[in-house]
């Protein structure tokens, strides 16, 4: 069996004839190409003129009726809007401009009364002292510390007493604390305290005959009302 096989024939290469074409009307495949695209080329541009030319022709159509629709606006009742606009906006900036110098005021107030509040407690304390200074002033008789006084130490001692009082005085002062003494004037509960009456000859019942103790204010509050005598109705 193995005989009767045959070596196989080497195949022999098929040739692919071209067609059977003259060699005049063959044409070059990169001249075939350029013919292709320049062909491609011309319909693209056709088909873009005409597209374009539909899209003018739509626009053109559209704009008469675009102008027929346009709604006409009224310009005064556009400016009044404006106006009342402008006017809300003006009164909202006066209200904003009042409430800021509300709140300043009112911040200003609480300063003040804050600043007064740290030294009352303080200046009620002191004032003891200057009743005390008031009341040794007023034991010594004008004879004997005037010019006409015979003891020198009681004129030096009256002298050092009166400096120190005119100092503790200026103290207050620079500090809003201010002494009152209303003698003569009539009596007012907000500011003395009546400590007791008496029917004075001469004198309109009612007003203050004598001031045991002078008051004194803080700013506009009272600090110690003032203790008086007060003329009483003998009628």
């Amino acid at each position: 069996m193995m005989n009767s096989l045959r070596p196989l024939r080497a195949l022999r290469p098929v040739r692919v004839l071209s067609a059977s074409l003259p060699v005049s009307a063959r044409i070059p495949v990169g001249r075939t190409r350029s013919i292709l695209l320049s062909n491609r080329r011309q319909y693209s541009t056709e088909d873009q003129k005409t597209t374009n030319g539909e899209q003018a022709s739509a626009k053109q159509g559209e704009q008469p009726a675009q102008e027929e629709q346009a709604p006409e606006v009224d310009t005064a009742a556009v400016l009044a809007e404006k106006d009342k606009q402008i006017a809300a906006l003006q009164d909202m900036y006066r209200r904003a401009l009042a409430d800021a110098e509300n709140v300043r005021q009112r911040a200003r107030k609480e300063v003040a009364e804050t600043k007064e509040f740290a030294i009352n407690k303080f200046a009620k304390e002191l004032l003891s002292t200057a009743d005390v200074l008031e009341m040794a002033l007023k034991a010594v008789p004008e004879t004997e510390h005037g010019e006409n006084g015979n003891n020198q130490h009681l004129k030096d001692l009256y002298t050092g007493v009166a400096m120190t009082r005119s100092n503790l005085m200026a103290t207050f002062k620079r500090f809003g604390i201010e002494p009152f003494e209303p003698l003569g004037e009539t009596f007012d509960p907000n500011l003395h305290e009546a400590l007791f009456q008496a029917p004075i000859p001469g004198k309109e019942p009612g007003t203050v005959f004598d001031v045991a103790k002078t008051g004194y204010k803080l700013g506009s509050r009272i600090l110690r009302p003032a203790q008086v005598g007060v003329v009483q109705d003998s009628s």
